[in-house]
């Protein structure tokens, strides 16, 4: 039987940017409904990673107190290391408290918390298992969504459709707008979850382990895991998976000899491993007439620097208020929505300024980078610079607040 649900907003993706979204637009008043294709716990997740700025919103919106009480991992620095040298350190803790440290919080974790606030709301509908494939269109604006899964098909009426959907969008095709993705970075990134064993010492900082076989970053992650991401070459796995899983296995504990024993108890068949192919984007456009783009969805970037939640959640507080005025005044047009993307823009371009020169950091080789630059790193510590390039990475955009935004009307 297909059902039919009448909306406000229409948010497809249950990650954070969409349900940071959906709890702020319920907060004022808007009926918001959720599409998401994953059910609970089934999708793979990888960033977990949030920035001194998320904290602070999320805290804002009393979600992180019950987030971190399901489980999270702290780290107070983040390193960039070759051998036994200190190339670059971002010091978290010379920020002001509470938020003077990365938080490794499970995605599950924050997705749950989230959920159970908006569920609060009366106006709240949660729809997972299925994934948008159609757009309603009214007038030529869009004006809902149809989608499907085991729990059955559904038409979604809705005043306005955001997607957040990720960076493989299936809203942002559908409505015709191209991805923009661009090679800046040109690499894949090989991901395994750890156990760490009793007795062994736990990762307390984020740590980029600069080898000849290619950077490898590891973090400590809740309960008892250790996450590590090695980057290779674009495509570049595909030619090493072709050796043999030992191979692969023995490669890795080149690059971090450290882990030998984990990686080669604990990695056992190609299903212990996932690859993610990094990319940087930015939507050719983040609106339609009826339609915004956040998140991944509308940009998409590299994981170096663990900016992905960060810049969710500020899409997400951003376009709040925006939306909120266009409901109440009834005007939903691409016209009027775009002024999202005038205020978001400089922040994402930013960032993706910023995270070319961290690659270009971590990535590059001679005696420039392994001798040189450690020593004006040090030299930099000692000045206000140090701190203001720290503040910029944890926090992006520091004007960014929870608006106390207004009853959004209905026609």
């Amino acid at each position: 039987m297909l059902r039919e649900i009448d909306t406000d907003v229409c948010v497809v993706g249950g990650g954070p940017a969409g349900l940071v979204l959906a709890l702020l637009m319920l907060r004022s008043g808007a009926r918001v409904t959720v599409v998401e294709c994953a059910r609970a716990h089934q999708r793979a997740f990888r960033g977990e990673i949030l920035q001194p700025g998320a904290m602070a919103l999320l805290d804002a919106l009393d979600v992180l107190a019950g987030a971190r009480a399901r489980g999270a991992h702290r780290h107070d620095r983040f390193l960039v290391i070759e051998g036994e040298r200190v190339l670059l350190e971002a010091d978290y803790r010379l920020l002001p408290a509470p938020y003077d440290h990365l938080l490794s919080v499970p995605r599950p974790h924050l997705l749950d918390e989230l959920l159970a606030h908006c569920r609060r709301w009366p106006g709240f509908r949660y729809l997972p298992g299925r994934r948008a494939d159609g757009l309603l269109r009214r007038e030529g604006a869009i004006a809902g969504v149809i989608a499907d899964g085991p729990p059955g098909r559904c038409v979604v009426r809705a005043r306005v459709v955001v997607g957040a959907d990720g960076r493989f969008s299936r809203i942002r095709r559908l409505a015709g707008i191209g991805a923009g993705r661009a090679e800046a970075f040109a690499q894949d990134v090989l991901w395994c979850t750890l156990i760490v064993r009793p007795g062994e010492p736990r990762v307390g900082d984020v740590r980029v382990f600069r080898t000849g076989g290619g950077p490898v970053l590891v973090h400590g992650s809740w309960p008892d895991r250790i996450q590590i991401g090695w980057t290779l070459p674009h495509r570049r796995y595909r030619h090493i998976a072709g050796l043999g899983l030992d191979q692969v296995t023995e490669r890795l504990v080149r690059a971090v000899p450290q882990y030998a024993a984990p990686i080669r108890e604990q990695i056992r068949t190609p299903a212990d491993l996932g690859v993610l192919d990094v990319f940087s984007a930015r939507a050719e456009r983040w609106v339609a007439d009826g339609l915004v783009l956040i998140g991944d969805a509308a940009h998409t970037h590299s994981p170096i620097g663990a900016q992905g939640i960060n810049l969710a959640v500020q899409d997400a507080v951003v376009l709040h208020p925006l939306l909120v005025r266009a409901l109440a005044e009834g005007d939903t047009s691409a016209e009027r929505l775009a002024e999202f993307e005038r205020r978001r823009g400089p922040d994402i371009a930013a960032v993706m300024r910023m995270q070319t020169l961290q690659s270009r950091a971590i990535l590059s080789r001679g005696a420039f980078t392994t001798r040189v630059r450690p020593r004006l790193a040090r030299a930099l510590r000692r000045t206000p610079l140090y701190r203001k390039v720290l503040q910029r990475m944890a926090y992006g955009n520091p004007s960014i607040r929870v608006a106390e935004a207004g009853v959004c009307g209905r026609t």
